[in-house]
């Protein structure tokens, strides 16, 4: 077994994993503007409780996206810093598959579509299939407005995130939900584990975020049409 660390700040959870042999740690905390300070320090924290050096590590997952603008950064930036200054690979993480993980372990099955808050009034959503050792993507990550999602997916087998709340009128019934995370981190140690096992490491130059959207507010005579 690999000594792996896992890191992803792409929505208002930061989440740590450490996979060790037999055993995988995680940490989870408030993200969004706090990740860029404390991301490090809990990285740190959790290396001494687990007394594994940061040469130890075999590579550095990272969420790549997509997801919040500013968390996205910070968790690359970490990774890539860590894996620069190791002489260690790095393995990327879709971060919606994270959610579908994480519905998986409640119980939602192997075909998956999720539907993450982009906010002003969008939604991160793709659709993952679980084929007994990995997941597929059917749909990739893309941008919707809530009434293209709905019209999109054709009445879903399971659908989990965080625009399940936020835009449950315009969504429409879903059959079967998961709104809330069980565990982001524990998903994120599980699929940087998948990811090593297939041999998916790249070099730290290729700690890239993914971006679906280059637009990240509204101007102000947008948020007063809405208004």
């Amino acid at each position: 077994m690999p000594f792996l660390l896992a890191l992803d700040s792409a929505t208002d959870t930061m989440a740590v994993a450490l996979v060790t042999p037999g055993l995988t740690r995680v940490f989870e905390a408030a993200g969004g503007a706090q990740a860029s300070a404390r991301l490090l320090p809990e990285v740190k924290a959790l290396l001494a409780e687990a007394g594994v050096t940061m040469a130890e590590l075999d590579a550095i997952a990272f969420g790549q996206g997509p997801g919040a603008f500013t968390g996205l950064r910070t968790a690359c930036a970490v990774a890539q810093g860590l894996a620069y200054g190791l002489g260690k690979p790095v393995l990327a993480i879709d971060s919606l598959m994270l959610v579908a993980e994480d519905a998986r372990a409640q119980g939602a099955g192997d075909d998956v579509w999720v539907a993450m808050d982009a906010r002003i009034g969008e939604i991160y959503a793709a659709r993952y299939q679980h084929d007994g050792t990995a997941w597929q993507v059917l749909d990739a990550p893309a941008l919707y407005a809530p009434a293209a999602l709905a019209a999109h997916w054709d009445s879903p087998h399971a659908v989990a995130g965080t625009a399940l709340s936020e835009y449950a009128e315009a969504l429409g019934p879903v059959a079967r939900a998961w709104p809330q995370a069980r565990s982001r981190a524990a998903a994120l140690g599980a699929l940087a584990s998948a990811a090593w096992v297939r041999g998916d490491t790249r070099d730290a130059a290729e700690a890239l975020p993914v971006y679906v959207r280059d637009k990240v507010a509204l101007t102000t005579a947008e948020r007063e049409q809405r208004a």
